[in-house]
């Protein structure tokens, strides 16, 4: 998904085929063979006791949600490599070697994830729509995010055995896997709102978690898969609710406003576990199962200032992670919980531009609520 306070971008092309930048740090790369390691280590913020050995995995163009394999030894994420080109998926090693291209390198792709013991991945792509790039949304209208028609695929890591899992018209998107690899939960516009749903790998079993009119989604499993995390938005008066319907009418959603939410693996027992204003987003459970990490910008709301912060799932403790002044997003703990990985602007060679950090992850004395 793209980040919630962004400037527009420029229309992209799509990649054909694994175009490294060599930003910094040369890559060594041929073919069949794959790029040196290349992490650097970085010294963490003032203010941010959580993180030791902070290494910067990425270099240059825009990366975003990495999501690590079940034995945490690799990431898949989304990299746009310059402004000719669109989302794309990757996989990289935990120490910043073996960078290479999953995706087919056609249309946009977002959310990846691993499956199958981590033999293989799944995406959400446009290329089935048009090959190329698809059209920038329409920015007169504020900053909107494109619900683009994505479908859900999956192949193996090395990008072979390309499979369309599953499909319905208009966007299919943010789909993870439940800890036991069995169930996919994900957001879909199948039934005609922003809504989270599950199904079986196979297709069956399909089940509607949200029926609330507004956004819901990016959708994540506790560790112990019980409960699922989520961001959303649900209008309240009339003229919100216009105007959100108007939107998606459009294949648009506007989402400058999300709390975190919390259910029960089906559906039941929702709650709302934020009341910041601004766009929270990004939830992931804390391997405690009680805390969840997400990104805000609940401090300037129209800013792309956005930390990492953590909240007990009951709405109390909440404390702040990250003190970096422009972007950190997308967190997401390594199965053993001795690692965070998270998207960020900081170290950036030039502005806006967004890396991969790793950090190894440490509980300050005393904790948090």
């Amino acid at each position: 998904m793209l980040l919630p306070v962004s400037p527009p971008q420029r229309p992209a092309r799509p990649l054909r085929g694994a175009a490294w930048l060599a930003l910094g740090v040369a890559l060594t790369a041929c073919a069949g063979g794959e790029p040196e390691a290349r992490a650097v280590l970085r010294a963490p913020e003032d203010g941010e006791p959580f993180f030791a050995a902070l290494q910067q995995l990425t270099f240059g163009g825009q990366n975003a949600e990495a999501y690590f394999s079940p034995d945490g030894t690799q990431l898949v994420f989304q990299r746009t490599d310059s402004d000719t080109t669109c989302d794309q998926q990757y996989l990289i090693n935990v120490d910043g070697s073996g960078m290479r291209l999953v995706s087919s390198g056609l249309g946009r792709t977002t959310c990846g994830y691993f499956h199958s013991g981590g033999s293989r991945v799944l995406y959400s792509s446009t290329y089935h729509v048009d090959e190329r790039c698809p059209p920038e949304p329409d920015f007169s209208q504020g900053y909107v995010w494109p619900l683009y028609d994505f479908d859900v695929y999956t192949s193996q890591t090395d990008g072979s055995q390309l499979e369309l899992l599953f499909r319905s018209p208009g966007y299919d998107a943010e789909a993870t896997l439940s800890p036991d690899g069995k169930t996919v939960v994900f957001t879909s516009t199948r039934d005609g709102d922003l809504d989270i749903y599950t199904m079986n790998l196979d297709g069956t079993n399909l089940r509607r978690l949200t029926t609330a009119l507004g956004y819901d989604g990016g959708p994540f499993f506790s560790h112990d898969g019980s409960m699922i995390v989520y961001r959303a938005w649900h209008p309240e008066t009339p003229e919100e609710q216009e105007d959100y319907r108007r939107l998606l009418a459009q294949q648009l959603v506007r989402p400058s406003r999300m709390e975190i939410w919390v259910m029960s693996a089906d559906g039941s027992n929702k709650r709302q576990v934020t009341s910041l204003g601004g766009a929270n987003f990004a939830p992931f459970f804390h391997p405690d199962n009680e805390r969840i990490i997400f990104s805000s910008n609940h401090h300037n709301p129209r800013s792309r200032d956005f930390n990492l912060y953590m909240i007990h799932r009951g709405g109390t403790g909440l404390t702040q992670v990250t003190t970096h002044g422009e972007f950190d997003g997308f967190p997401m703990f390594s199965p053993d919980g001795s690692k965070l990985v998270f998207a960020s602007n900081r170290y950036g060679e030039v502005e806006g531009e967004t890396n991969i950090f790793i950090a190894d992850w440490v509980e300050p004395a005393g904790g948090t609520q």
